[in-house]
């Protein structure tokens, strides 16, 4: 055998015991005498003692000519070892080598391959094999793969069927632009790859499947950033016969399983907020409410006193940063350069210091009088050494700055902590949002999405008011998921293509085969689809999926370890009936 253990096995009981380990050189002591090599493999590391006179002269030379990253094979006794390393499962013992196999030699890698490494992100993407060794990514990808096994077990107990749904699908107008695949066997048509497997998962409602799951690969083909993929996981879910309060309680009870078994972790029951109190309160509709700094609005007492910034404003909004009076000029002007930043979005920011002797300083006092200011100062509820930060403008974009501002200032005061998690549920989601580009309303999640109850009767007349029977989970400040009780009955189904805009001929070609469906027993039904590479990084405290996804992209899409998206030959596009431009 190559090895009769791994190198995070060995203990003090193992003493005395003659084992085979093999795996990769992360380091390597020579002190002439005496040779000392760190071998490393997925399980930890295990230290490698050679000493001149015990060891055989082959041995002692071959130790010494091994590289970092060499494959090697090493078999001897676990011995004591003198010098304890608390740092490692491994270290209170060490193997005396007998004999040593190099299996292969590596190349100076580009990069350390420790978990402090002095590779860039490019670099590192490149070389991910490489990087795959570090033991920070190397976790992840555990942690990941932990979390999957507790998912399936939870839904697995609750009666929840996990059937594969088709990759090759249909290319919809509605959401993010589909990754499309030309078909050789049908010249001039395309497969798409699946956004969600959505209508499947409906059409296996309507086949009697009444609970399924899936952990799926999802595409899409839009801009990037740290939290976004073009190819990505869910853990994706559907449920008949239920309301919108059963998927929550379910899917509540899966997210809290995962905290218990993932992070040891009993949360508290998660609080459940409307859309239009989350956009309110905190210009979003996923709020991190680890801390406070709500919105107050001061358009009643902030207006008419013939500051025209204000007074021609939609919306006067502000926050309290407690205890932050002391701020100085330099703080508060980069404090308004945030707030400048073109992705930000604000022409600039008033502020207001509630001064220890109960006075108040403001940016603007040229305009109100010290009995406005604690007008002000009332409505926020705050106390002498707070500071008010306030922004104006169109009440939605005013908001989404405000909420960034907040955000900041949560940082800066460090108030967003690690460890710290607070979820919530989001529900009555408007149904449709109108788009002034195409003149037309788009559905805010999906076009099988049902309407409130309440509000059907608005769907003809009124579609902008109709709240969508729709629910997400934050945490953090992070959407972990979302879903909604779907359309059932084809009439209702035709109602939404219609406010949509589609034309009965676009939503029989588009969705005929749903809309046939319902004709036979359709079931009520809903569910939910949660980002399973987002969940992983927000349980571990980490911004970026890419860590938690084995051979990710870059933010261009790109895949540079092997250089995709790539050219294909001539005769593949041929053979595809895809039209070439030979001049060029």
């Amino acid at each position: 055998m190559l090895r009769t253990h791994t190198c995070g096995e060995l203990r003090k009981q193992n003493t005395g015991e003659e084992v085979t380990v093999s795996g990769w050189v992360q380091r390597l002591r020579d002190k002439g005498g005496m040779v000392w090599i760190d071998i490393r493999d997925r399980y930890g590391i295990t230290q490698l003692m050679f000493e001149e006179g015990v060891c055989e002269p082959a041995v002692m030379e071959a130790a010494k000519k091994v590289g970092r990253e060499d494959v090697i094979s090493a078999s001897g006794k676990v011995v004591d070892r003198i010098s304890k390393n608390d740092k490692i499962l491994t270290g209170e013992v060490e193997i005396r080598v007998r004999q040593l196999t190099t299996l292969n030699k590596s190349k100076l890698p580009p990069f350390l391959i420790e978990d402090e490494t002095d590779g860039g992100e490019e670099l590192r993407m490149k070389y991910r094999y490489l990087d795959l060794r570090r033991n920070p990514v190397r976790k992840n990808l555990e942690f990941r793969h932990k979390m999957m096994q507790q998912t399936r077990t939870f839904l697995d107990s609750k009666g929840f069927i996990e059937i594969e749904t088709p990759v090759l699908i249909k290319s919809t107008p509605e959401g993010a632009r589909d990754f499309v695949v030309p078909s050789r066997m049908s010249p001039g048509e395309f497969y798409a790859l699946p956004q969600s497997p959505q209508t499947f998962k409906q059409l296996l409602m309507v086949a009697g499947f009444d609970k399924y799951f899936q952990l799926v690969k999802c595409f899409r083909d839009e801009d990037l950033r740290a939290d976004r993929q073009p190819e990505f996981t869910q853990i994706d879910c559907e449920m008949s016969f239920i309301s919108r309060q059963d998927i929550i309680e379910t899917f509540e009870s899966l997210t809290r399983h995962l905290f218990k078994t993932m992070l040891n972790l009993e949360v508290d029951p998660f609080p459940v907020m409307s859309y239009g109190e989350a956009i309110s309160n905190y210009g979003s509709d996923k709020p991190d409410t680890r801390f406070g700094m709500t919105f107050v609005e001061l358009n009643k007492v902030a207006q008419g006193k013939g500051f025209n910034v204000f007074d021609q404003a939609e919306l006067v909004v502000g926050i309290n940063a407690v205890g932050c009076s002391e701020y100085t000029r330099k703080q508060l002007d980069e404090l308004t350069d945030f707030v400048r930043k073109p992705q930000i979005g604000a022409k600039g920011m008033v502020y207001v210091k509630c001064n220890g002797d109960g006075t108040f300083k403001s940016s603007v006092d040229k305009f109100y009088s010290q009995e406005d200011l604690k007008q002000w100062s009332n409505a926020f509820g705050s106390n002498p050494g707070d500071l008010l930060l306030i922004l104006s403008g169109e009440g939605g974009s005013t908001r989404k700055a405000m909420n960034e501002l907040r955000l900041h200032m949560a940082t800066l005061l460090e108030l967003r902590k690690k460890g710290d998690f607070k979820p919530l549920w989001i529900v009555d989601f408007p149904l449709l949002e109108w788009d002034e580009e195409t003149q037309r309303f788009h559905a805010m999640h999906h076009p099988f999405t049902s309407p409130n109850p309440e509000d059907m009767h608005l769907l003809e007349s009124d579609p902008g008011n109709v709240r969508a029977n729709a629910y997400d989970l934050v945490i953090n400040g992070v959407e972990i998921g979302g879903g909604s009780i779907r359309i059932h009955d084809r009439g209702i189904q035709q109602q939404m293509f219609k406010a949509l805009g589609f034309t009965d001929e676009e939503a029989k070609a588009q969705f005929g085969f749903l809309m046939d469906a319902f004709e036979y027993g359709a079931p009520p039904h809903g569910g939910i689809a949660f980002g399973f590479d987002r969940i992983c990084a927000v349980f571990s405290g980490q911004e970026s999926i890419r860590d938690f996804i084995a051979f990710p992209k870059n933010t261009s899409g790109r895949d540079v370890m092997i250089d995709t998206p790539s050219k294909i030959s001539v005769d593949q596009m041929k053979e595809l009936s895809i039209k070439l431009d030979l001049k060029q």
